[in-house]
């Protein structure tokens, strides 16, 4: 018996992953540890090999110039001095970077033989005078980008920079407003730390990490652009006095931050003491830096702080979602919706609802790609709505309704924020339905499922008489514009069948208050529910059975006349042996006729399988589409769409 039960929970596992499309076929190992730390300078300079790390030969024809070959054989210090007192007298760019680059070739060879004061004086040099040799403007001649040398000063100054952070942080110093002198080849250097974000606070701040000793490997693609500074990690900490809304983030939440030196190049170079203002930037924010009259690009990297968000233990895809699916009640402790960002209220909220057997985890391929685009990272902000996937979808779609003015109540409990009111849901599979479910007026045909007698007449304590309120009569939420739904069984799913849903009563643990709910229902009111009254579906697995009678009532609810519906369904591509076994159509789960709606603004087919099309590249791009065309809208009918919505509140 317990060998035919190991196969039984083994068949509902393969079906329900086929039905749920959660995060089938990923890790948690969402990032690994370089064995050396991602640095331009490599190749250029030799540092990896044997001999390096070597001057460019550039660098050495000036030294050569000069007359200085010696010198740097027997005393580099001296070599820096001696080129820093001939740009005084002549000033010349290509001087100031051959300073640049060979105190970083010293701070190099001295991290190596262990001698890390030297390190950080030559690391805290080289920064200086690539700043300086990209934009002090003393010099008559400018500084040219088409120029080699150009580009590598911006990597000298980032790798620089980054090894004078290490070794800074090594003595725990780097932390926002934090302020100290560091001696570096020819100057003492007063560096201040200060935050420049709108978002984020000083006590957020509880470890940095550098984003070059990772690599990506959760994540399809890599967002890293190019410019100035150094890509950091920076690792949340609780703190007292926290916001609001900070209550809607994750536990051990990472988030991206640039490091940016900035130099006062007013001083004069052979002034003993210089000033300079290390400024933390959160690129989502702001991602270019400007100098003078100039927007400098700042050096981001969006990708690899998620990935080392998600692979905290805390959201672990995998525990998330069977804890979900098999342990309803459990789940609900950790129930309900997260942002991975700051809450901004200017921004439009895109909500993303999972499905079966999944976690918020299933949205990232979508996430990285959606926010890694200016145009849709100016607009709009991404919420994750996790809830108990085990449970009958009408449930977890009365628990987000809850969840939903629950956090309108806490972030604009007084409704002066406009974006919130323009609200996107974005459902997957099961999600679809949870989040149709927001945006559709019950009137009693919901009820009319259960029983043809008046709800007021049903005997039942209050805690029961409230859920079954809550589930079967709801108004949609005006604040909900537009919906999306992939991959969704809106007819149900064969998956859902006489096998699958007997085994998932067997392992998943219903809530004891739903069973106790539904004992005392039919005990206390004989012959009020109707035969058919899906009092029995206790699992997610029975609810998407296509002979669901709440299915055909959801598909023809009436729906807030403000809001928009947009539909994408999967057409795995069925090619060689594998078309003669299985002649269905549809994403193997979820058929063509029972994905697809009639009444909405737009449908497309996707060439995927049920667990990867909302992941699939089309997918991806039709919910950018949606959301541009969603603020068009916004731009050419404000005023109509206002209208609707108080013609619908109204009523």
């Amino acid at each position: 018996m317990g060998s035919l039960f190991r196969i039984n929970a083994l068949t509902l596992a393969l079906l329900v992953t086929s039905i749920a499309g959660g995060c089938a076929g990923s890790s948690n190992k969402w990032v690994a540890l370089r064995n050396t730390p991602r640095n331009p300078l490599s190749d250029t300079l030799g540092l990896l090999t044997r001999q390096g790390p070597n001057p460019t030969p550039r660098t050495m024809q000036r030294v050569r110039r000069y007359d200085l070959e010696d010198d740097l054989a027997r005393n580099r210090g001296e070599l820096l001095a001696k080129l820093i007192k001939l740009d005084q007298e002549e000033p010349n760019r290509e001087n100031i970077y051959a300073v640049a680059e060979l105190s970083y070739v010293g701070a190099k060879r001295a991290e190596r033989s262990k001698q890390t004061s030297e390190a950080l004086e030559l690391y805290s040099s080289a920064v200086l005078h690539a700043y300086r040799y990209l934009f002090d403007d003393h010099y008559s001649q400018k500084s040219s980008p088409y120029d080699p040398e150009f580009r590598r000063a911006c990597d000298l100054y980032n790798s620089a920079l980054e090894g004078m952070l290490r070794i800074v942080k090594g003595q725990g110093k780097l932390l926002p407003g934090s302020s100290q002198m560091i001696q570096t080849a020819n100057h003492e250097c007063r560096l201040e730390v200060k935050l420049k974000s709108k978002s984020w606070h000083d006590k957020d701040f509880h470890d940095f990490k550098f984003v070059s000793d990772y690599e990506v490997h959760g994540l399809r693609n890599h967002y890293h652009n190019y410019g100035l500074g150094v890509p950091l990690i920076a690792v949340r900490s609780k703190h007292d006095g926290m916001s609001l809304s900070e209550k809607f983030y994750p536990q051990d939440l990472s988030f991206p931050i640039t490091a940016f030196l900035r130099v006062n190049t007013d001083t004069s170079p052979d002034e003993p003491t210089q000033h300079a203002v290390l400024e933390l930037y959160d690129p989502l924010d702001q991602p270019t830096v400007q100098i003078a009259s100039a927007q400098i690009p700042l050096e981001t990297d969006l990708s690899t702080p998620l990935a080392h968000t998600l692979s905290q233990p805390a959201l672990d895809d995998g525990r998330l979602s069977t804890l979900g699916l098999l342990k309803p009640e459990k789940a609900k402790s950790i129930s309900g919706l997260y942002m991975l960002e700051p809450y901004q209220p200017e921004k439009i909220p895109v909500v993303m609802v999972h499905g079966l057997w999944s976690s918020p985890a299933t949205w990232m391929e979508m996430f990285n790609d959606l926010r890694s685009d200016p145009q849709v990272r100016n607009y709009y902000q991404f919420w994750f709505y996790l809830y108990p996937s085990g449970q009958p979808f009408w449930f977890s779609a009365a628990e987000m309704r809850k969840d939903l003015a629950h956090m309108r109540q806490t972030l604009d409990q007084k409704k002066k924020y406009p974006a919130l009111d323009q609200m996107v849901l974005i459902g997957h599979s099961m999600g679809g339905l949870v989040s149709k479910l927001q945006t559709v007026d019950s009137g009693n045909d919901f009820w009319n499922v259960l029983s043809e007698q008046p709800f007021s007449e049903i005997e039942a304590d209050p805690e029961v008489r409230t859920g079954l309120a809550q589930t079967f009569f709801f108004d949609p939420n005006p604040s909900i514009r537009r919906v999306v739904t992939i991959g969704t069984p809106h007819r149900g799913s064969d998956f859902a069948n006489d096998t699958t849903r007997w085994l998932g009563r067997k392992l998943i643990k219903i809530p004891s208050q739903i069973m106790h709910g539904r004992h005392q229902l039919i005990a206390r009111n004989p012959g009020f529910f109707r035969p058919n009254a899906p009092l029995d579906v206790s699992t997610s697995i029975d609810s998407l059975d296509p002979a669901s009678p709440l299915l055909p009532v959801l598909l023809k609810a009436q729906h807030g006349s403000w809001v928009s519906y947009h539909n994408v369904v999967g057409d795995s591509p069925k090619e060689g042996f594998a078309s003669w076994l299985d002649r269905s159509d549809g994403d193997g789960v979820v058929s063509l006729a029972s994905g697809r709606l009639d009444d909405v603004e737009s449908q497309i087919s996707v060439p995927s399988d049920h667990s990867g099309v909302h992941r699939h590249p089309q997918s991806i791009l039709e919910v950018r589409r949606i959301l541009m065309q969603h603020l068009e809208d916004l731009r050419r009918f404000p005023h109509e769409i206002a209208k609707a919505e108080d013609q619908e509140v109204t009523k």
